[in-house]
């Protein structure tokens, strides 16, 4: 447990900073869509309802900030223009509303940023440098050119302005649904759940709000609690894999957040998954970290209001294809195999034919004639099929046994999607 505090006396930013930046930013940012999931909340055990912030221009609420601290400078900053560190969504939103008012914007991304926002930062007229190794590296080079070309410095997270235009999210969400009993906020730097829990605390101070982070970078859980985290590996919620968190970001989610929750990655990935299949709506991995928390702690949340934000839809399409394949893997959907057979014509005919006549449909074929362990005129073949679900899988693999084919290994699939989510 984190804040017990439900005020917001002494923080950096109040509830009216938040209402000036919604007043600032009307018009210019999208009023996007808060609705009741059906489907998702009888999954989940409680009563979920989505903000598609991923409905914004640039996909990402990173736009609310970013115009707010811009609308703010002056003409003689503005003339000098702006320079920003961002793996992708705060650098497409600033791009974005910088050339719209017309001020020049150098977005600094560490190496790794995917294509695609790399692409679309570009697009919006800024001037992208591609340098460092992480977040903080690209954060120290453009601190260099904001001080060597009297830039103004526009951080992702970790400014007043920019906390207060991400609040506005809240205004709209709690107007649009002053019921809910709980948020559920993605963490990577912080200046997302800061605004979004001054504002709510204002506005319902029984609010509940929790945080969550990917277990790969659990920075604010550790900063907050005053421990050493350990950092690694890869994951599709980049938007959130961020190693230094704001400094004022952890004095409001000390105050105010109730708990952060830590998700693996299979986690956002079967969210993601569902969030796709269920909404039709494509978000990226930070934007599913919300409703895999949910999941993954179902008595945390059973019979509550939870309102989830669906932080961005930037996510590169190759790997949202490899996120697809994957969960369907996973949920047995897609199985692959290996059968023993004569290396002679007529026998894929034959295993196609019966894979075929049960429903299922073949997606990769390949033959191994090489294997010391088999007779020269044996070979394995490889074979990958889509089912309808599990079950409608295992009746192909036993049609597959029943007409003599030997299927070698352990059946893929055996570890389904509901025995990754615990409480």
């Amino acid at each position: 447990m984190l804040g017990s505090s439900h005020g917001g006396a002494g923080l950096p930013v109040t509830i009216e900073d938040i209402r000036r930046a919604a007043a600032a930013i009307q018009g210019a940012v999208e009023r996007t869509p808060a609705k009741y999931s059906l489907t998702l909340s009888t999954t989940a055990g409680a009563d979920l309802y989505l903000k598609f912030e991923n409905f914004q221009f640039t996909a990402s609420f990173k736009e609310r900030g970013a115009l707010n601290k811009l609308l703010a400078l002056n003409l003689s900053r503005r003339a000098l223009g702006v320079v920003a560190m961002s793996a992708g969504n705060h650098a497409q939103g600033l791009a974005y509303h910088a050339g719209r008012l017309g001020i020049r914007a150098t977005i600094v991304m560490p190496e790794g940023t995917p294509f695609n926002k790399i692409k679309h930062t570009k697009d919006f007229g800024a001037d992208v440098i591609i340098e460092g190794a992480t977040l903080s590296e690209a954060a120290k080079v453009a601190q260099h050119f904001a001080a060597r070309d009297g830039m103004t410095f526009v951080h992702p997270y970790d400014d007043p302005l920019v906390i207060a235009g991400q609040g506005t999210l809240a205004l709209e969400f709690l107007g649009d649904l002053p019921h809910l009993d709980a948020l559920v906020v993605p963490v990577g730097g912080g200046g997302l759940i800061s605004g979004v829990a001054i504002a709510a605390k204002a506005l319902k101070p029984e609010i509940e709000i929790y945080g969550v982070q990917t277990r790969a970078y659990p920075s604010m859980t550790h900063a907050v609690l005053d421990t050493s985290p350990q950092f690694g590996g890869q994951t599709i919620a980049e938007g959130i894999a961020v190693k230094t968190p704001g400094v004022l970001a952890q004095q409001i989610v000390r105050a105010l957040v109730k708990d952060i929750l830590l998700v693996d990655e299979p986690q956002i990935e079967s969210a993601l998954v569902r969030i796709l299949e269920v909404e039709k709506v494509v978000v990226e991995g930070a934007a599913a970290a919300g409703l895999a928390a949910v999941l993954a702690h179902p008595k945390l949340f059973a019979g509550k209001k939870v309102g989830l934000i669906l932080t961005g839809g930037n996510i590169d399409m190759r790997l949202l294809i490899n996120v697809i394949l994957r969960e369907l893997t996973r949920e047995g959907r897609i199985q692959s195999i290996q059968i023993a057979i004569e290396d002679r014509p007529g026998f894929l005919a034959k295993i196609a034919a019966v894979v075929s006549e049960a429903g299922g449909n073949i997606i990769d074929v390949h033959h191994d004639r090489m294997s010391a362990e088999l007779s020269a005129k044996s070979a394995t073949l490889g074979l990958s099929f889509e089912a309808r679900d599990a079950a409608h899988a295992v009746d192909i693999r036993g049609r597959l046994e029943h007409a003599g084919y030997v299927i070698q290994g352990k059946t893929p699939g055996e570890r389904t999607t509901a025995r990754l989510y615990r409480d």
